[in-house]
């Protein structure tokens, strides 16, 4: 497996981010077309994407990190037929490596359901194994889902 890191997207990663958010994530997350996806992809500041690819050289993860109201968060997905192969951690100890503090949203509800029908599996475990620290108090309340704010600092070790 081999990490690549990028500020700019072209077509084809972009292509690879809408296919991995449309499976991977709840479907009420899904994106009609990836011209909507562009529209989230825009929107956020200094990105950095990471590509995880393998060694067919395709596309089984990413991740990216941003800048909002002055803190560093991420977003990750990673291909279902590659969890539990320690390819997520893979990820974040990249984005570890350049950032001393994370935060992010991740969905905590056990009734989510993916676009292919399968449940969708909260991360948060994964998340306190990676040493991050659940804000259990603070909570994004939307209409479409629920999430808890998780957050990961390099002195907190």
């Amino acid at each position: 497996m081999k990490i690549e890191t990028t500020k700019y997207l072209d077509f084809h990663q972009k292509s690879h981010i809408f296919d991995l958010w449309n499976n991977e994530y709840p479907q009420q997350l899904s994106y009609e077309s990836i011209e909507n996806l562009e529209i989230y992809l825009n929107g956020i500041s200094n990105p950095t994407h990471y590509f995880l690819s393998n060694q067919l050289d395709e596309t089984v993860g990413w991740a990216s990190t941003f800048s909002r109201e002055g803190e560093i968060w991420f977003a990750i997905i990673i291909n279902s037929e590659f969890h539990g192969k320690g390819y997520g951690k893979m990820l974040l100890d990249e984005m570890k490596l350049v950032e001393s503090k994370l935060n992010g949203w991740v969905i905590d509800g056990v009734n989510e359901v993916k676009s292919n029908g399968e449940l969708y599996r909260s991360p948060l475990e994964f998340y306190k194994k990676n040493d991050f620290k659940i804000l259990s108090e603070i909570r994004l309340e939307l209409e479409l889902f629920s999430t808890v704010k998780i957050v990961w600092e390099k002195d907190q070790l």
